[in-house]
């Protein structure tokens, strides 16, 4: 029963932030539509590559612990 309850806790606390996120997004494009668009655009760019990034981290490690026999 306690970790349901921490679950939707969390799903709550998720929610929430999401949704206040979504306004501020909102309020920012409504009052600055131009910079907020090149922001959105230049993060989104940035996770793309950090993600592209992580995963080729990912399967340098892999490959060299197959190659270990690890």
């Amino acid at each position: 029963m306690i970790d349901s309850s921490h679950s939707r806790t969390n799903v709550a606390a998720l929610l929430a932030i999401l949704a206040l996120s979504a306004v501020t997004m909102v309020w920012l494009f409504w009052h600055f539509p131009v910079i907020t668009a090149v922001a959105t655009i230049a993060i989104l760019a940035v996770l793309g590559v950090c993600a592209r990034l992580a995963r080729m981290t990912d399967t340098d490690i892999t490959d060299l612990q197959h190659k270990q026999g690890v």
